[in-house]
């Protein structure tokens, strides 16, 4: 590991201007990502910026009848809220499903929206990889692939998005609420919070230089029957081969989410029409245009059948 500065300011704003004031800066709270990539090198801060202890961890309702989450809260804890529980199930379910109860004892909920990519060639520091390198080529490309995207990728990167909270997230339809070194806050719809890789795989978010989440916030409750399944090796502590988050109304509608798929949590709004005709027309145009290796073709059926089986079990 590298050698770092350190410091913990007082306030959003100030942890934000810290983090402008220094192009090699990074946030840590819990460090259940960053520490692993920066012992390995892959991340290499010169400076960190703790931003524990900022007042970020709590859960409120808000005005509108919806959740405000801090972004400090840690999973364990959202996971086990009254309120999520009853009126959000879909993201206790998800957040139980990823990683380990000791991680997720640490984890925060604005460190789980920004975990790094767990593609094999992003890990191993001899191969070539846009994301920790830019312009040095994809190794996955021709790799060993059958972890890693089929849909929204490019020709310089094929890294799924690992995380199981986000894809609850965006079928939720939450919001990122920010804080930049000027002490501006924005919200960032989370459908426009995680970047497609085109050319530049590097820049993961939608987030400027500097800029510190601060809370994630749910809207009103939508009801219906709310269910997250993960499809994996392994029964626990494993990255999704396929998950689906979805809310089921009893009229039928429905509105989906996929993780493991894409570099981002998977969502077509304009296909959730076809959920009511059943699981295979509305996969065929959630994942129109998809672009399979040889080793993960196997992820579109397994998709499709475990949105069906997610569809079956929310409607009885």
């Amino acid at each position: 590991m590298k050698a770092f500065t350190y410091e913990k300011p007082a306030s959003p704003a100030e942890a934000a201007s810290a983090a402008a004031r220094m192009p090699d800066a990074k946030f840590i709270a819990g460090g259940t990502n960053l520490l692993d990539l920066m012992k390995l090198q892959i991340e290499t801060p010169a400076h960190l910026v703790d931003v524990n202890g900022l007042g970020l961890d709590t859960i409120a309702a808000t005005q509108e009848g919806g959740l405000r989450i801090g972004a400090l809260v840690r999973n364990t804890d959202l996971a086990a809220d009254a309120r999520v529980r009853t009126d959000y199930g879909v993201l206790s379910r998800a957040l139980v499903s990823g990683a380990s109860g000791q991680l997720r004892n640490k984890a925060t909920t604005a460190g789980n929206l920004l975990q790094r990519t767990r593609c094999p060639y992003f890990y191993d520091t001899a191969q070539p990889c846009n994301k920790r390198q830019p312009g040095s080529g994809c190794a996955a490309i021709g790799g060993v692939s059958r972890q890693l995207g089929v849909i929204g990728t490019s020709e310089a990167c094929i890294a799924t998005y690992p995380g199981d909270m986000a894809v609850a997230m965006r079928v939720l339809d939450a919001t990122v609420e920010t804080v930049d070194a000027e002490g501006a806050a924005r919200k960032i719809p989370v459908a426009e919070f995680h970047r497609l890789p085109g050319d530049t795989p590097q820049i993961e978010t939608a987030l400027k230089p500097g800029e510190l989440i601060t809370a994630v916030t749910l809207p009103k409750p939508v009801g219906g029957t709310q269910v997250y399944r993960k499809v994996r090796d392994r029964a626990s502590y494993a990255f999704a081969l396929v998950s689906v988050a979805a809310i089921v109304q009893r009229d039928g509608s429905a509105r989906v989410a996929f993780g493991g798929m894409a570099p981002r949590p998977w969502r077509v709004e304009a296909a959730e029409a076809e959920l009511a005709k059943g699981a295979k027309p509305a996969a065929e145009r959630i994942f129109a245009g998809a672009k399979p290796t040889h080793d993960n073709a196997f992820k579109l059926k397994l998709a499709e059948r475990t949105l069906d089986a997610v569809l079956t079990e929310a409607r009885g």
